[in-house]
């Protein structure tokens, strides 16, 4: 097998193209022959030790992959047998990697109608929107969502779930490639960050329903003062690099709410494994008869991962990135 691995905390091209035996299935577990593995902001974060959850050294990178199964342990359905799933990996990391075992619970077929590339760039993002809109926060038809960073892989799920569950979206991105790609996506209206309340408020004609932030810093107030009567500022991330402090007499005035969206720490406790399939079941579901559109990603071979992750870091990437063993 072969794989990245992280020997130190730090710049992720410093990461380790290795090669090793090939494990084998255990009692209960699949080996699955990784095709594409997805690619994200936070890997880049767990692989600088800037995350708040830090593996021991050394491991490797990725928590989303799809593959082939090609052996099963005892007592797994032999059924399993050449399918194609996926699996989100339970604990931080592993996907990097030519082969892995997991429990044969935690697999999920991927739809034939699915690329493989696709269904891999797709895993992280749009279960963590889909956890979002199912579990914390609710979009109706006819509401204005404000996505931030929406040129991005979690600013495109955001921006194809809230336009298929009815919503207006308005697009925030820096460049212009950027927001075309937001278009594309099925925003309606793609803005840059200078003025950010004031283009917010033209927008939507007067006020965001909901805030959909993965980008923290400095934008975040000014995205949460455009908020409209009770609207919903959620909170996914901060690829800026820089946590915002919301100003709380904001949020009492009109009624308006901060929310979280976790899904990483819903996926380990109270969703789990079992949960994190189903959720995953659902997103393939509804990519497959076409109610969600993820954008075709950009491939790197795996010995490429650090410079594909300091692209993603200094926000120079469009869209998704997966890597091919």
């Amino acid at each position: 097998m072969r794989r990245m691995i992280c020997t130190q905390f730090g710049d992720p091209e410093l990461l380790q193209f290795v090669e090793e035996p090939t494990p084998e299935a255990g009692p209960g577990e699949v080996l699955i022959e990784t095709e594409a593995a997805g690619v994200s902001f936070v890997d880049g974060l767990i692989v600088r030790g800037a995350y708040q959850v830090k593996p021991p050294l050394p491991f490797t990178p990725g928590n989303c992959l799809v593959g082939v199964v090609v052996a099963v342990g005892a007592g797994v359905d032999t059924a399993l047998m050449g399918q194609r799933v996926a699996t989100v990996l339970d604990g931080i990391g592993g996907a990097y990697s030519s082969h892995v075992v997991v429990a044969a619970y935690a697999v999920a077929v991927v739809p034939d109608g699915i690329a493989t590339e696709l269904a891999a760039a797709s895993m992280e993002s749009y279960l963590t929107l889909t956890f979002g809109t199912t579990h914390r926060v609710s979009i109706t038809p006819g509401e204005q969502v404000v996505v931030l960073g929406a040129g991005g892989g979690i600013g495109l799920a955001a921006v194809d779930i809230a336009r298929g569950l009815g919503a207006s979206v308005t697009a925030v991105a820096s460049t212009e490639e950027k927001r075309a790609v937001a278009l594309k996506a099925g925003a309606s209206a793609a803005i840059g960050y200078d003025n950010l309340k004031d283009q917010i408020r033209q927008a939507t004609g007067g006020g965001a329903d909901v805030v959909i932030d993965p980008v923290g810093g400095a934008a975040a107030e000014s995205a949460l003062r455009a908020l409209a009567t009770g609207g919903r500022y959620c909170v996914v991330g901060f690829a800026s690099g820089k946590i915002p402090r919301l100003p709380t007499n904001v949020v009492l005035l009109r009624n308006r709410s901060v929310v979280g969206i976790d899904w990483g720490d819903w996926s380990r406790e109270v969703g789990g494994v079992v949960g994190n399939v189903r959720l995953l079941e659902d997103v393939f579901a509804r990519i497959a008869v076409g109610d969600l559109h993820p954008p075709t990603p950009s491939v790197a071979p795996l010995v490429d991962a650090g410079q594909v992750l300091k692209l993603i870091a200094a926000r120079r990437a469009v869209g998704k990135y997966v890597l091919k063993p």
